[in-house]
């Protein structure tokens, strides 16, 4: 059973969160709140964002890396992991 199967109850439960914090945008940018409390807004969901993808990559890591049965199975998993980063970071 993969990490996100596991923990599919609590990670829904995040991106819930993180759906309600952008729906707080739109309603604070429909609203015409001071440009100040929309970046907050933004940068809090950047922070929930970073939380969550980083929760992701040590799952990945920990199952996909750490506990590979074989070497191309640990090849795939850090490729994997390799190319996402390397869209994480553009």
């Amino acid at each position: 059973m993969s990490h996100t199967t596991r923990e599919k109850t609590k990670l829904i439960a995040r991106i819930r969160r993180l759906k309600g914090q952008m729906e707080a945008v739109e309603r604070a940018l429909e609203a015409e709140r001071p440009c100040g409390e929309v970046l907050q807004l933004l940068a809090s969901i950047r922070g929930a964002m970073n939380g969550l993808t980083a929760e992701l990559i040590d799952g990945h890591l920990q199952e996909h890396v750490l506990a590979a049965t074989g070497e191309e199975d640990r090849r795939q998993a850090v490729t994997e992991l390799a190319e996402v980063i390397r869209s994480y970071l553009k």
